[in-house]
């Protein structure tokens, strides 16, 4: 379309111009039918309708779906009779029947599929209006300068849109007065146009600013109110609303800028603004025409306008059809081929004028089926989705995107025939908790993305989710505390990919649900767990980073006993922590047998070892480094123990003593030895009690050798008397309770005496008060253990008492233990290990 003149002030508007039918939409019903969303009902669009992101109803959606959208994202408005939609540079693009439209405005047609930011998809739907809509009042706004100084005219607005820009006349004509102050003014500063019977104004992205009573304008329109001061680029052009309505009448069109005197021309209502308005008189007052919204929304002026501004281009966009193919590359490339041949046939001015047209029909026809053949793949491709034939129509797309890479419209129909595909399928599979077929469909799409660059981050993001999902179905569910040295790495590495770029995630998922409606539901509840983990890392990742980090200090400074104070700590800070127990557990073995490595006595340490299955990373490092350090013995060696206690227990002494014997031989040759000798001494024993069963005196010996017996280990020999000792329960049961009147007399002693205190144990020498104090101590919880043991012998219960009374001993005694060992850096090698003896040994505690 050519370009329209507009004229120099005091000049009636070009015909053209003036024949333009208002913008209006009383004479059609316009609605946007969701698509990808019908629970969000549908818009009816007035005048004009704002897409972005703070415009209403779209600020009302989910966040999922307010992201998306750019805060300026597109307009659809009434323009010469027709409907229009423009794109204003959004970020995630707007389509029409699948097409992204670019700069220009896209013409909308009544069925056309129209979506914004790839997550909100509509039907329009444009039909005559059935019922008739009342006549409009007369409309004026006024626009009376601030200022008296500022050498501004009053402006006069009575048809809708007005546009405010530097290139106006109302504006242009201070060029030379006021060129600094028309400098701040944009091309395109605002827009002033009608909604629900009132005036509302829009800055346009300007340079500097619309200010409405000395507030800047953000990217949604406003309502204008009768006295406001409004304020354009600066406080030059700063203008007080005036506001005048009255009943509809027959007018003619104004031109866009006559002078006030000329007052037979103009509209009643603008005469009567005139006529109202004191700050008019006297002065040259313009009433200015509407500006089309296809200038407001889409053109930018050429760089080669005149300088005076009073050229302007309105966009060859009239009437354009939607874009209901995709441009392509190879179409451009045979056209050319055929508009050089003919070009060369018209430079030949020897062929008639038969062979040219003859030659030209022949060219057209071989474009006809070329084009015919070309369109077949993706009329196949379309029908296919049309049909639901998804999967066919994703391996269709992805051949085509072999030879053509660049086709943007081919590569979303890919996508589009990809997520419908597969996505449902991959949906089962997680509620199913399977995911490893979940992952299997990830992996079948990530092939179907090498094509396909648009596809890949989709792919990408179904594959995080499914990991969040295993993630909470491990855990037993999503509210399950997170567990220390079990979740925090696997929550940490889901919750650092979705922090990186949370924005983009979500466009992506919100993009996925576009496509496949049924993923809406499964991606809010996963967004639910994904704020749980949050919430939850919040308080717990930093505690547990905190709490490794003193595990581990304390284990390399060989004090692993000052853990249980600190444990105790986390779990009373921290009662959603979980994982603790499982800590404790690991810590109690762990100080088990490091104390037993130092006593060098191989068959208590090798069965802790074992049994031992430590899963604290801090403790099975301590375990290394003890083993490299040989303080315990390797893992063959526990090995070969292993196999010789085995037949110990099942009875084959011989199997079991030539084991230990080819031990001794190694570097724990002389923890072995002992052991061989204790075995061998014990099969002794049991040779002479069972010469002395009919003797004197045999339930005494039997007690005897009962007690020198290690439970887990001498289970053969425990057996093979236990008929025996069950005969003698009752005299066993009297030595139990005699056992544990003398502990409980021994602690009152203690207790009455006074505890072992800190200044006792950090002495350099032993002194008689602590000797004491060790003594009674170390005997009552020799003759607590012995009662035990023998309650444990005849399978009897141990009574509440007693049982209270040995925890209490066995709680000090440890206690004292472990205070004495945090002076090992303080108090000499020898006179720790000589106060450690006078405590007695608690080790055979454990066996309880």
């Amino acid at each position: 379309m050519p370009a329209i003149e507009r004229p120099l002030p005091g000049l009636v508007r070009d015909a053209r111009i003036g024949a333009m039918q208002p913008t209006s939409t009383d004479d059609l019903d316009i609605v946007l039918r969701p698509l990808s969303r019908p629970e969000l009902g549908e818009i009816r669009v007035d005048s004009m309708l704002a897409v972005g992101r703070a415009e209403q109803p779209f600020a009302s959606y989910g966040p999922d779906i307010v992201v998306m959208l750019s805060r300026r994202h597109a307009r659809i408005f009434c323009e010469s009779g027709g409907v229009y939609l423009a794109d204003l540079d959004s970020s995630n693009g707007t389509t029409v029947n699948r097409a992204r439209i670019q700069q220009a405005p896209c013409r909308l047609r009544d069925g056309d599929e129209i979506c914004f930011a790839g997550v909100l998809s509509y039907r329009v739907e444009i039909a005559p209006r059935t019922v008739q809509s009342r006549p409009e009042e007369d409309f004026t706004l006024t626009l009376t300068p601030e200022s008296a100084d500022s050498g501004l005219e009053t402006i006069v607005i009575t048809r809708f849109p007005f546009l405010v820009s530097k290139t106006d006349p109302a504006f242009a004509r201070y060029r030379d007065e006021h060129a600094r102050q028309v400098g701040y003014l944009s091309r395109r500063q605002a827009h002033i146009f009608q909604r629900d019977g009132g005036a509302w104004i829009e800055d346009l992205a300007s340079t500097n600013g619309t200010f409405v009573d000395g507030q800047r304008l953000q990217e949604c329109a406003v309502p204008l109110q009768d006295g406001v001061l409004l304020a354009f680029g600066g406080d030059h052009f700063a203008y007080r609303v005036s506001i005048r309505k009255a009943p509809g009448r027959a007018t003619e069109r104004a031109p866009e800028t006559v002078p006030v005197e000329v007052r037979e021309r103009l509209p009643a209502a603008a005469e009567n603004a005139a006529e109202d308005n004191p700050a008019i008189a006297g002065k040259t007052t313009f009433i200015v025409a509407p500006t089309s919204f296809l200038e407001i929304f889409c053109v930018d002026h050429e760089p080669g306008e005149a300088a005076d501004g009073n050229r302007s281009t309105l966009p060859a966009v009239i009437g354009q059809e939607p874009a209901r193919r995709r441009t392509r590359g190879r179409r451009v490339a045979l056209l050319s081929e055929i508009a050089a041949s003919f070009a060369g046939s018209d430079r030949n001015r020897a062929r008639s004028r038969w062979r040219r047209g003859a030659t030209l029909a022949a060219l057209l026809g071989v474009v006809a089926v070329a084009a015919f053949w070309w369109n077949a793949s993706d009329r196949d491709l379309k029908d296919m989705v049309a049909h639901g034939e998804y999967a066919q129509a994703a391996l269709l797309a992805n051949r085509s995107l072999e030879q053509h890479p660049d086709d943007l419209e081919l590569k979303a129909l890919a996508t589009e025939a990809a997520l419908k595909a597969n996505v449902p399928a991959w949906l089962a599979k997680v509620a199913a908790r399977d995911f490893d077929g979940a992952q299997a469909v990830v992996a079948g799409m990530s092939q179907l993305a090498v094509r396909n660059p648009e596809l890949s981050p989709l792919v990408g993001e179904l594959e995080w989710l499914g990991t969040l999902e295993r993630l909470v179905s491990s855990r037993g569910g999503p509210e399950m505390p997170i567990r220390i040295y079990a979740d925090e790495d696997s929550i940490g590495a889901v919750l650092d990919r979705w922090n990186d770029d949370t924005r983009e995630h979500q466009r992506a998922l919100a993009r996925i649900a576009s496509y496949v409606p049924q993923f809406n539901a499964p991606y809010a509840e996963a967004l639910t767990h994904l704020r749980r983990l949050q919430s939850e890392a919040t308080v717990h990742l930093g505690a547990i980073d905190r709490l490794k980090a003193i595990i581990a200090a304390e284990v390399n400074r060989d004090r692993p006993e000052a853990l249980e104070a600190v444990l105790k700590e986390y779990a009373q800070k921290y009662p959603g922590l979980g994982g603790l127990d499982r800590v404790r557990q690991d810590l109690a073995r762990y100080i088990d047998v490091r104390n037993e490595a130092r006593t060098r006595q191989p068959g208590r340490l090798f069965a802790l070892l074992l049994k031992a299955r430590f899963v604290t990373p801090p403790f099975q490092e301590g375990v290394r480094a003890l083993t490299a350090s040989g303080q315990l013995p390797s893992a063959e060696l526990v090995q070969q123990y292993e196999a010789s206690t085995k037949a110990w227990k099942d009875g084959d002494a011989t199997l079991a003593l030539a084991g230990l014997q080819k031990m001794a031989a190694g570097p724990w040759g002389e923890a072995a030895a002992k052991e061989l000798e204790r075995k061998q001494a014990v099969m002794a024993q049991f040779a002479v009690l069972q010469q002395s069963r009919a003797a004197n005196g045999y339930a005494e010996q039997l007690l005897a050798f009962r007690a020198s017996l290690d439970p887990d280990e001498d289970v053969h020999f425990v057996r093979a008397t236990q008929a025996d000792l069950n005969l003698q329960k009752d005299m066993v049961l009297a030595r139990a309770q005699e056992s544990m009147n003398r502990a409980r007399a021994l602690w009152q002693e203690y207790r009455n005496y006074g505890v072992i205190e800190a200044s006792q144990r950090i002495e350099t020498t032993i002194s008689s008060q602590f000797r004491t104090r060790a003594r009674l101590l170390s005997e009552a919880s020799s003759y607590a253990q012995q009662g035990m043991q023998l309650y444990a012998q005849v399978d009897a219960a141990r009574p509440d008492p007693w049982t209270a009374i040995h925890d209490e001993i066995r709680t000090e005694a440890q206690q004292q233990r472990s205070a004495l060992l945090e002076l090992r850096n303080v108090l000499a090698p020898e006179l720790l290990k000589s106060k450690l003896a006078l405590l007695g040994d608690t080790s055979d505690d454990a066996r309880q």
